[in-house]
């Protein structure tokens, strides 16, 4: 008898899971259903979790090179190949727009539209044309939270569909099991715990699924604010030195 106690609970844990893995596949077609389609969720949020990790670390560390290169440059136009440089930097991104502009102003303002690139040093421009500069990086800005913010939303939808999908599972699976009960006259432990059983690990699975794309949701949107807000410094400071160094007096 005392040698029985570590058998028992060896089998204990063994039946436990095998019974875990018993109850899904002897769930009905419905609460399968709805693990097969959290179980895709979850995949694909992991997916953009990890995706997201690397392209925001990409976009952060290629920001800081650049601004490194421009608070180092005493022109506008010795930053240009810098910027073109980090094809990630969103900071890159918007001065690129902001100096394509600049040039193309300044190539009118000369005479020369279609002309190559120019240096833009000296060039007086109008108040308007500093509004053109402005338009142009704010389109830019616009564009890089795009990018940012593309398959977030799938995050979203996932943190906040996944438990009512589960529980949607389980409420059916509950209603088979009370079926099941009617059917055989019988409402024991042993009838309604392996139904019910089956039916509560449709809203685990939901559970499963909400809460690393809630806590991920969060988390990223947090980082990309800082991005954005980043990037809306900048354009006020490039503002800034081409209205000093650019406008007509």
């Amino acid at each position: 008898m005392k040698d029985a106690s570590p058998i028992v609970a060896t089998n204990l844990g063994g039946t436990f899971n095998a019974s875990l893995i018993d109850m899904v596949f002897s769930a009905g077609i419905v609460v399968k259903l709805v693990l097969l389609v959290l179980l895709i969720f979850s995949v694909i949020s992991w997916a953009i979790i990890l995706m997201k990790y690397f392209s925001i670390r990409r976009v952060t560390r290629e920001n800081a090179l650049f601004m490194n290169s421009y608070t180092k440059s005493t022109k506008l136009s010795e930053v240009l190949p810098e910027a073109k440089r980090f094809r990630d930097s969103t900071l890159a991104e918007v001065f690129r727009a902001g100096y394509t502009e600049l040039g193309r102003l300044a190539r009118t303002a000369r005479g020369n539209p279609q002309g190559k690139e120019v240096d833009t040093g000296g060039q007086g421009l109008e108040i308007v044309d500093i509004d053109n500069v402005e338009r142009a990086m704010n389109r830019a800005c616009g564009a890089e939270t795009t990018k940012l913010e593309a398959t977030l939303g799938f995050l979203a939808t996932t943190g906040s569909a996944s438990p009512f999908i589960g529980l949607f599972g389980t409420v059916w699976g509950i209603m088979d099991t009370f079926k099941g009960i009617g059917a055989r006259g019988s409402a024991t432990l042993a009838v309604v715990a392996p139904g019910i059983s089956e039916a509560l690990i449709a809203t685990a699975a939901g559970l499963a699924a909400a809460i690393p794309a809630v806590i991920f949701y969060n988390y990223y949107l947090n980082r990309i604010k800082n991005l954005i807000l980043d990037m809306d410094h900048f354009v006020w400071e490039m503002l800034n030195i081409v209205e000093r160094h650019y406008m007509k007096k």
